[in-house]
């Protein structure tokens, strides 16, 4: 059967079939192989981060070789390691000091794939070495925004244990709320809130959370509200309303609308104790 190639350095392709005695062999008779880019940019160790050997990836660390060199589209063995899930491979970068807030060309660190992949253990060892919860990629996601959109819970959760921003805005005016909402995330969406999302922020479409979100305003409002809440309506410029809910511990109120109607039909479904102007 024919040998995958994904290079045209020789060392490269072995990096990447996992043949550690050719490799060796061909590094002791030239060292400098060790660094030798490729089309791609990449270096052996891109491509045993790639492919998951970690034998090769440990010798190649082993022998000194850059560890943040990036590719033709700024990924460095760091990124191609968190994305596919190599964790003894990130573990072994991060002992040897690699970087962990670089971003590539799209402007995504190792955490924005970490994230968006579900990689809890690396996600965790990442934000231990000092990743940023809160970096910003081209389009002003966060990696939080990433986990939020996917229904990744336990990211979600690392996240916020982390510090991480609940109500930084994307490109697009989105919060990671914003995308919870619009994708069903009902779990992840009540964690935001109870986390200090708020559900007031529009988008650049003067939307709210609440007014993206899918699957019916009340199943979402009821999974993200527990126990007493206040019954608000919210009015927009344009005056389109959207009921909304926060946390209290013993207030309640229940106010008109923006077109001056008693929502006491409401307030009674609810056992709201009134309403006021």
């Amino acid at each position: 059967m024919e040998e995958v190639r994904v290079s045209d350095v020789e060392v490269c392709n072995l990096a990447y079939r996992g043949q550690l005695e050719q490799l060796k062999s061909l590094v002791l008779a030239d060292k400098s192989l060790t660094s030798r880019t490729d089309q791609d940019e990449r270096t052996p160790l891109h491509w045993a981060c790639s492919a998951g050997h970690t034998e090769i990836a440990e010798y190649l660390l082993l022998l000194g070789v850059p560890i943040d060199g990036k590719d033709d589209a700024g990924w460095t063995p760091l990124h191609i390691a968190a994305s596919a899930g190599r964790t003894d491979i990130v573990r072994a970068l991060l002992g040897k000091g690699a970087q962990v807030n670089t971003a590539n060309q799209v402007g995504c660190t190792p955490l924005h794939y970490a994230a968006s992949k579900n990689k809890h253990e690396i996600a965790l060892m990442l934000l231990e070495k000092g990743a940023s919860p809160d970096a910003k990629d081209k389009l002003e996601s966060t990696p939080l925004h990433r986990a939020a959109s996917k229904g990744n819970l336990k990211i979600v959760e690392i996240l916020l244990k982390h510090k991480a921003s609940t109500n930084l805005q994307d490109i697009e005016g989105n919060t990671p709320l914003h995308l919870a909402c619009d994708e069903e995330r009902m779990e992840e969406a009540k964690l935001l809130v109870e986390h200090g999302a708020s559900i007031y922020i529009e988008n650049k479409e003067e939307k709210t959370p609440l007014q993206v979100a899918r699957g019916g305003l009340g199943a979402l409002l009821r999974r993200i509200v527990e126990g007493n809440v206040i019954l608000l309506w919210y009015c927009s410029k344009h005056g389109k309303n959207a009921l909304l809910y926060r946390h209290t511990k013993d207030t309640h109120q229940c106010p008109i609308d923006c077109n001056g109607v008693p929502s006491i039909r409401i307030c009674r479904k609810h056992r709201i104790m009134f309403a006021v102007r």
